[in-house]
C-alpha cells in the first residue's frame, strides 16, 4: 500500500491527476449552471386562473399507453431542454450552449495556468540557483542551496544533485585557494633570500642585475597566478568617474616616460574602483609592451559607456583574438624577455571586467594595431 502511494509522488501521475480533475470539474460546473438556468420558475407551465379551475376544466392526465392513435405521450415542455450529464443535447438554446462551453473553457484554462506555474516553479528555482553559483564561487561566497524536501521526487532528486555538485565545487575552489597560498609562501621565501644575497654579495654588477631581473620576473609571475586563482573579494560597487580614473592611470604612466594619452568626457559607472584601475593598467600596459604607445579614451553613445585603449602595434591575428583571453596564452612572436610577459594580463582583465558586469571586446584596427574596449 505504501509503495502505491509513493508512485503518485512523481511528476507524471500528478500531472495526470490535475488534468483529469480539471476536465471533470469543468463538465460538472457547466452542467450545474446550465441546469439551474433551465429549471427556473419561468419554465413551469402556467395554469388557468384559480376561479376558473374546476373538475371539468382540468385536462385529463395523459394515458401512459399514448393516445387513441397509439402514439406515446409527449414529454413535458421543459424536459425537452433539460441537459444530461456529462454531455448536453444539441437542442439547448444558444445562450445556454455559450454558457456551457464558456464555463468549461474557463475552468480548463484556469487549471492549465495554475498547473504550468506549478510545474515551472522548481525549474525556475533551479535556474536561479545555477545563475548564482558562478558569481558566488568567484567571490568566495557560500554556494546557493536548494530545498531538498520540497516538490515531487524528480524535483527533490535534482535539488540533491545540485546541492552536492555545488558543495564539491565550493570545496575545490577553497582547496585551490589554500594550495595557491601555500605555493606563494613557499616560493617567495627562497626568491627573497636569493635576491638579498645577490644584492649584498660580491657578484659582478652585470650578472647581479640580470639575476635580479629574473627574480623580479618570477615574483611577478607568482603574483599574477595568485591574482587569477584567488577568489575575488565581494567589494561593494561604487559610482566611479571612469574618465577621472583613466586619466589618473595615464598620468602616472606619462610621468614615468610612457607614450600614452587620454581624452574623453566625464562618465560615471557603477563598479569596483580597485578592480577597474587594474583593468586600465593591464590594457594600457599590454599596449605599451607590444606597441610602445597607447591612446586611451572614453566614449558615451546611446546610454553605453566605453573605455577604449588603442595602439599602433602589430595587432593580433584574427584566429588568436579569442585564444589570447585564455590564461598563459601569448602570441607566438612575443615570446621574448622584452615583450613576452606572463600571458595573464588579458585574462585577468577579462575576469575583472566580468565581475563589474561589463564586456571586454578585442579587435584589430583598420589602420593597424589593436583596439581593446570595455563596454558598460
Amino acid at each position: 500500500m505504501l509503495s502505491r502511494l509513493k508512485s503518485w509522488d512523481r511528476l507524471g501521475p500528478r500531472l495526470f491527476l490535475l488534468m483529469w480533475a480539471a476536465l471533470a470539474l469543468s463538465h460538472l460546473a457547466a452542467w450545474c449552471l446550465v441546469t439551474q438556468g433551465l429549471q427556473g420558475p419561468g419554465d413551469e407551465p402556467a395554469g388557468p386562473p384559480p376561479h376558473l379551475q374546476g373538475e371539468a376544466d382540468r385536462p385529463s392526465p395523459p394515458s401512459p399507453h399514448g393516445d387513441f392513435a397509439g402514439r406515446p405521450p409527449p414529454p413535458p415542455a421543459h424536459a425537452a431542454r433539460m441537459p444530461t450529464f456529462p454531455s448536453l443535447p444539441p437542442s439547448l438554446p444558444w445562450h445556454s450552449t455559450l454558457l456551457d462551453y464558456g464555463v468549461r473553457l474557463a475552468v480548463i484554462a484556469l487549471a492549465a495556468w495554475w498547473g504550468s506555474r506549478w510545474l515551472a516553479r522548481p525549474v525556475r528555482r533551479l535556474v536561479s540557483a545555477a545563475q548564482q553559483l558562478t558569481p558566488a564561487l568567484a567571490r568566495g561566497q557560500p554556494a546557493p542551496r536548494l530545498n531538498q524536501a520540497d516538490g515531487t521526487r524528480e524535483v527533490r532528486e535534482a535539488a540533491a544533485v545540485f546541492n552536492r555538485m555545488a558543495a564539491e565545487l565550493s570545496g575545490q575552489f577553497e582547496e585551490r585557494g589554500l594550495m595557491i597560498a601555500a605555493i606563494s609562501h613557499d616560493l617567495r621565501t627562497p626568491l627573497t633570500r636569493m635576491r638579498l644575497r645577490l644584492e649584498t654579495g660580491e657578484v659582478e654588477a652585470r650578472v647581479r642585475e640580470r639575476c635580479i631581473d629574473d627574480l623580479r620576473e618570477m615574483n611577478h609571475l607568482v603574483e599574477s597566478v595568485i591574482e587569477v586563482f584567488r577568489p575575488g573579494e565581494a567589494a561593494p560597487p561604487q559610482r566611479v568617474d571612469l574618465s577621472a580614473l583613466a586619466q589618473s592611470a595615464v598620468d602616472d604612466l606619462a610621468e614615468a616616460g610612457a607614450a600614452v594619452g587620454f581624452e574623453g568626457p566625464p562618465a560615471v559607472v557603477t563598479a569596483d574602483p580597485l578592480a577597474l584601475r587594474r583593468v586600465v593598467d593591464n590594457l594600457v600596459g599590454n599596449a605599451l609592451r607590444y606597441a610602445g604607445n597607447a591612446r586611451v579614451r572614453v566614449d558615451l553613445a546611446a546610454g553605453v559607456t566605453r573605455l577604449v585603449v588603442e595602439d599602433d602595434g602589430p595587432g593580433i591575428p584574427e584566429a588568436e583574438l579569442e585564444r589570447v583571453r585564455q590564461p598563459f596564452r601569448r602570441v607566438e612572436g612575443s615570446r621574448n624577455r622584452a615583450t613576452g610577459g606572463t600571458g595573464l594580463g588579458l585574462y585577468i582583465a577579462q575576469q575583472l571586467v566580468r565581475r563589474q558586469g561589463a564586456l571586454l571586446v578585442l579587435s584589430n584596427r583598420a589602420e593597424g594595431g589593436l583596439r581593446a574596449e570595455v563596454v558598460f
